[in-house]
């Protein structure tokens, strides 16, 4: 198994299977090469773990959903298990959004940076398992997570403002509307694109260190590394959902 092979890559032995990958690639595998584009590598693999992670991430919100509802379920439990685990994950970044965007507007989007928050972790965390996928290595996944948060910006934008929404990218002074809209434009496209590039320049980066360390000393050595990889599936996962708080409330913010 190579640096970039996974438990799931044996599901190719399973011929239909096979013959759907086979399928999949040639309905969505990129045909044409120019430029920083050489050959395609196809591959369906970071679906296959962001479905999982999606899976572990409903396991989680169920569990925690029937703890709650159970007699005295307010009371936490004696014993640290997944129902802590996303209590204590959730007060973590409902307390940060507090601090960036405000409780109104904290509460109101606490689900979507939340589903994030969890997603990037689990997704991330991954990174630390040998033979595991990681989805957040691979620019697909990244891309469809900040267009996410791209059109949530512009559509909670729309509904606090209206119309009028849109005014602030022609700038404070119609004079300088030819000046400021291409700037603006350019800039809100930049946001998912440095969203996304950011998270798999890192976590690829450290998948890497991990598998280099594993493959050469694989006891004892890589433990050290492990710990800095925790620290970094963390850093990114805060870093993620703090920008996404910071372009909501900018385009939800009333000006005074």
């Amino acid at each position: 198994m190579g640096e970039h092979g996974s438990w799931t890559d044996f599901l190719l032995d399973i011929p239909a299977f096979a013959e759907m990958w086979g399928n999949a690639n040639g309905a969505l595998g990129r045909g044409w090469k120019g430029l920083m584009f050489g050959d395609t590598h196809f591959t369906l693999t970071h679906v296959l773990w962001a479905f999982i992670v999606m899976l572990i991430v409903v396991y989680g919100a169920m569990k925690f959903s029937a703890g709650v509802k159970k007699k005295n379920g307010m009371i936490p439990p004696p014993n640290f298990g997944a129902r802590t685990f996303f209590e204590m994950v959730t007060d973590a970044t409902y307390g940060m959004m507090v601090q960036v965007m405000g409780e109104k507007s904290a509460k109101r989007h606490l689900p979507l940076i939340g589903s994030c928050a969890f997603f990037i972790f689990f997704s991330n965390i991954m990174a630390l398992v040998p033979g595991f996928g990681v989805p957040t290595t691979t620019l697909n996944t990244n891309i469809g997570i900040a267009l996410l948060i791209f059109g949530a910006t512009h559509y909670y934008g729309v509904k606090e403002h209206g119309l009028a929404y849109f005014k602030h990218f022609a700038g404070p002074l119609p004079l300088l509307a030819p000046l400021m809209i291409p700037i603006e434009l350019i800039s809100h496209i930049a946001r998912p694109a440095s969203l996304a590039l950011r998270l798999m320049g890192n976590m690829a980066a450290d998948h890497k260190v991990v598998f280099t360390f594993f493959a050469l000393v694989p006891i004892l050595v890589p433990v050290p590394f492990l710990i800095l990889g925790t620290l970094v599936c963390i850093v990114q996962t805060l870093v993620f959902c703090l920008l996404s708080m910071v372009y909501i409330s900018m385009a939800t913010a009333h000006d005074h």
